[in-house]
């Protein structure tokens, strides 16, 4: 297994949230990793939509893995500090989050997200986020 992708997955498996979530790994290479989670009613809010707390979970955490893909060996990631634009309902089968490095530091990354909600072969663009990771030892 790429090295990367082996450092990505071993810390994700430890995340109880993204499990519960119903959220998997998809991708992690150099300074970007994609997160896949299915529809759940149970992850809705009162109008059937994809809940934000959902979508903004699975983007904070693809923006923080792909700050782990730049931290330096022996360190782990938190999330400082982030934005989140929800640009229109949370609609579709299954969400798509985006998470890529625009600038590593020696302790903070600058990140930025996007989620896609897929029907079928149709993805729209749900939300965007910014954030700030720290790099934290472990």
């Amino acid at each position: 297994m790429d090295p990367i992708l082996a450092r990505v997955a071993a810390s994700f498996a430890a995340q109880g949230l993204m499990k519960t979530l119903g959220a998997r790994l998809v991708a992690a290479v150099d300074g970007e990793v994609r997160i896949e989670m299915p529809f759940s009613m149970h992850l809705s809010q009162q109008l059937g939509y994809l809940h934000a707390g959902a979508v903004t979970s699975i983007v904070d955490s693809a923006c923080g893995y792909a700050a782990l893909t730049r931290a330096p060996e022996g360190f782990e990631v938190v999330t400082a500090e982030f934005k989140i634009n929800l640009m229109r309902p949370a609609l579709g089968d299954r969400f798509v989050a985006i998470g890529r490095v625009i600038s590593a530091g020696r302790l903070l990354t600058v990140c930025t997200g996007e989620v896609q909600a897929w029907t079928g072969a149709t993805a729209k663009q749900v939300a965007l986020m910014q954030a700030t990771i720290v790099n934290v030892q472990r």
